[in-house]
């Protein structure tokens, strides 16, 4: 079965990026939205439908579907937040720029390390921030020798925007300060994106002022092992999800 593209989130932007201390006061453990459950497993292969919903914004967007499926591991159950691919994927070949300035190329600085990698923008009103959030919860709860091998990607999906002092100030206050915030030329990103089956748009700004942004919400986890992309995932996956799958992903174990 060939791989479709993973479903983007649809962003009206219409406000400022919200401050460390707002953040601070976010639910972070608070779940969006029901577990995606349409996990038909088979001896082989199973096929997991994931919806295109909106994500933050004051202009009412309503949630879609596309249909879009990713290729799933047959071990796959509707009580588990992780999808483990049928055929990984190759780790983008991406040489970006990071918070200091300094280039960055994600196959040579992560290999052979336990890498979770997300696409995202520091704008956003939601899902990003929890994203981040939700990962640097669940790592505070690993030995503090796991912790140190955890790499926690975050690629920007708006460079114009997020420069990396942008990044620098925007990630410990959203996730944690050992995150890598990578940004760079948007073909670059959006190329490297495409090669995980998640798709990014350029943001558009409307003539009210207000920011449009797409993007994949998907967030995936490579292994130390083989440096494969070996499980996917979810928007609504929960902290506590992360914090249970992690020792095993820290090892390059299935979940």
């Amino acid at each position: 079965m060939r791989e479709k593209p993973h479903p983007m989130h649809h962003h009206i932007d219409t406000s400022p990026a919200p401050g460390p201390e707002e953040r601070a006061q976010r639910p972070a453990r608070v779940r969006r939205g029901g577990r995606r459950t349409a996990r038909l497993a088979t001896a082989l292969v199973a096929v997991s439908a994931f919806a295109l919903t909106a994500c933050g914004g004051d202009d009412g967007t309503k949630a879609k579907g596309d249909g879009s499926v990713a290729q799933v591991s047959g071990g796959s159950s509707q009580d588990k937040a992780a999808t483990v691919l049928d055929q990984p994927f190759t780790k983008p070949d991406l040489v970006l720029t990071d918070t200091k300035g300094e280039k960055f190329d994600l196959r040579e600085r992560t290999k052979g390390k336990p890498t979770l990698l997300y696409f995202g923008y520091t704008h956003c009103p939601d899902v990003c921030p929890l994203t981040m959030s939700n990962i640097a919860l669940a790592k505070k709860e690993l030995p503090k020798a796991d912790q140190d091998k955890l790499q926690v990607v975050f690629v920007t999906t708006d460079p114009e925007r997020d420069t990396s002092a942008e990044l620098a100030k925007w990630l410990p206050g959203a996730g944690d300060p050992s995150f890598t915030g990578l940004t760079g030329d948007f073909a670059t990103i959006q190329a490297g994106a495409r090669q995980l089956g998640i798709t990014i748009e350029p943001s558009k700004k409307n003539k009210d002022g207000s920011i449009e942004s797409m993007h994949g919400t998907q967030v995936i986890a490579f292994s130390p092992k083989t440096d494969a992309g070996y499980v996917l995932y979810g928007e609504d996956t929960r902290w506590e999800d992360y914090a249970k799958d992690l020792p095993e992903l820290v090892k390059g174990e299935r979940p």
